[in-house]
Order: structure tokens, then C-alpha cells, then sequence
């Protein structure tokens, strides 16, 4: 019986070190991915001062495509079905 009693003890130790490591782990994650962020932010900053500084012009993949014109034309479900 006293066998049972240290094994469920050490169980309970190992799921505590465990939970802990975990919401270590968790808060890591979380500077983790706001430094991410906050890097990404600083680099658009970044690229968009030096275009200004350089004159350049962002890359054809950057920049905001101009809108299709709205077409108000009936589609007939049929041809759709095909």
C-alpha cells in the first residue's frame, strides 16, 4: 500500500514540473510571436523610409493593383451548373 501512495506522489511531482514547463513554454510563445510582429512592423517601417529617402519605387508585386470596375451583368445559373 505505501508502494501505491510513493507512486501516486511521484505522479503528481512529474505532472507539476510538467504544467509548469509548459506554461513556461506557453510564455514564451507568446514573446515569441510578438517580437515576430513587432520585427515585421519595423521592417515595412523601415522599407517604406528608405523608398522615400532613394526615390525608389516599391516592386511591381507591392503595388496596390487598381480595382476591377464593378460589372452589373446577369449570369444565368445554368451556365454556371456546367
Amino acid at each position: 500500500m505505501t508502494l501505491l501512495w510513493f507512486i501516486t506522489g511521484a505522479a503528481l511531482v512529474v505532472a507539476l514540473v510538467a504544467w509548469g514547463q509548459a506554461r513556461r513554454t506557453a510564455k514564451r510563445l507568446e514573446q515569441l510571436s510578438q517580437m515576430y510582429w513587432e520585427l515585421k512592423y519595423q521592417h515595412g517601417e523601415l522599407r517604406v523610409q528608405l523608398q522615400r529617402r532613394t526615390g525608389a519605387t516599391p516592386p511591381p508585386d507591392e503595388v496596390p493593383a487598381q480595382p476591377a470596375p464593378a460589372r452589373d451583368t446577369f449570369i444565368p445559373l445554368a451556365s454556371l451548373k456546367r
